[in-house]
């Protein structure tokens, strides 16, 4: 006999690889962790050593700074926000804390709808990218091989690539939305499936509703001897 619960069969509980979707969504918040760690340790040693940054004249045909202070210190505080954003979704997801998570699943719908943004930009104003690509330094790799494609080639090879980025991030928010939704449902659970070996499904009621219902019922009469 096993017990199973009803809100397994309404949505996929694995994700790539066939792993369970608390190990996806652990994977994914260790990995947004190490990258926005190594973007932290960039700007820090950028605002330590300033020059390391700064690009000659001879090198990009004009000079360039990598950030001013005041945007450098904005970038370290979102890198700090994102790394605590990330450690509380991991930490979710392992000790089974759907609230921690929902931090996490925010920063994907705002990263998902940004990107979102671009891809509607470029169909509409399909101009832009090559006044964005006439900005690039003159030295900049393959910059002669674009400006020489065909303007609509270059859009749809641009729109295909959104396409897919947009489709990878739509599924890994599926993932981290069916580990919530997992331990949601583990966590606040209001009616178990008790399968018998004779195929005999019985719905058992919320433990707190038994007891209450169990302590209300009138005490049996005493025992009389006769």
């Amino acid at each position: 006999m096993k017990m199973v619960a009803p809100w397994t069969r309404f949505y996929s509980n694995s994700c790539c690889l066939c792993c369970h979707v608390r190990t996806g969504t652990i994977l994914l918040g260790v990995w947004n962790l190490i990258i926005n760690a190594v973007v932290l340790l960039i700007l820090l040693s950028a605002l330590a050593d300033p020059d390391q940054y700064h690009f000659s004249s001879s090198e990009l045909g004009a000079d360039f700074e990598f950030m001013d202070d005041a945007n450098m210190c904005i970038a370290i505080a979102i890198s700090l926000l994102m790394i605590l954003i990330c450690a509380m979704a991991t930490y979710g997801a392992y000790k089974q804390h759907a609230a921690w998570i929902i931090p996490f699943f925010c920063y994907q719908i705002f990263d998902f709808a940004l990107n979102t943004l671009v891809a509607v930009t470029v169909l509409v104003y399909p101009n832009s990218i090559q006044e964005y690509i006439r900005q690039l330094p003159p030295n900049f790799p393959y910059k002669d091989d674009i400006m020489s494609m065909n303007p609509t080639c270059l859009v749809l090879i641009i729109l295909l690539f959104i396409s897919i980025i947009l489709t990878f991030k739509g599924y890994l928010i599926s993932c981290v939305w069916n580990c919530y939704r997992y331990i949601n449902g583990r966590n606040s659970s209001d009616v178990l499936v008790y399968v018998t070996s004779n195929d005999t499904t019985v719905l058992l009621p919320p433990y707190d509703d038994a007891t209450v219902n169990g302590a209300a019922k009138e005490p049996p009469p005493p025992y009389v001897s006769a």
